[in-house]
């Protein structure tokens, strides 16, 4: 017997703040996702929607609020810069995090391949063209392909998860 399947998908039976809980017990990489806006200006936010696609080409993607102050900058540029965090960079975390603050100041950044800042002490980082976008819901999803990629070896990574910082510790 064939099976029907529904053409939508039912009306969720949560709240917000319950499918946000929910979703803080993955805990997940930190990420600062850095760009040079088209009239110069540096962009960077704090960031944990990150995951690889494919290796074969290298894509990797990330996803940012419709209503984020820098959407305008990420969206029309053709490169960003994705940092991942070392876990001696909170306090970086936060501060790109933060709005209506200068989250440049004293940062240390060296200039990518296409100009998109790369942080200095990130455990790695990924320098992408800015290949494809798909609106979902309140977020774009970015797919970025890979145009250059650096790691630290040995270096520990900063963790979030339930709404809180953690460093690595092996099992």
């Amino acid at each position: 017997m064939p099976v029907t399947l529904p053409a939508q998908a039912q009306a969720p039976s949560f709240s917000v703040d319950e499918f946000r809980n929910a979703l803080g017990m993955f805990a997940t990489g930190v990420t600062i996702v850095t760009a040079r806006a088209a009239n110069g200006n540096l962009v960077g936010l704090t960031a944990n929607s990150f995951n690889s696609v494919s290796l074969d080409p290298p894509l990797v993607l990330w996803s940012l609020a419709l209503s984020a102050s820098s959407m305008p900058a990420i969206s029309a540029g053709s490169h960003y810069t994705i940092n991942i965090l070392a876990a001696n960079q909170k306090a970086l975390a936060q501060r790109f995090a933060t709005k209506n603050i200068d989250r440049w100041a004293d940062v240390a950044f060296t200039e990518g391949l296409s100009g998109a800042p790369v942080l200095v002490g990130a455990a790695a980082s990924f320098e992408c063209f800015n290949r494809s976008r798909y609106d979902e819901g309140d977020h774009i999803i970015f797919v970025g392909e890979v145009e250059r990629c650096t790691h630290n070896v040995g270096a520990s990574p900063l963790l979030y998860h339930g709404g809180r910082f953690y460093t690595e510790h092996p099992l």
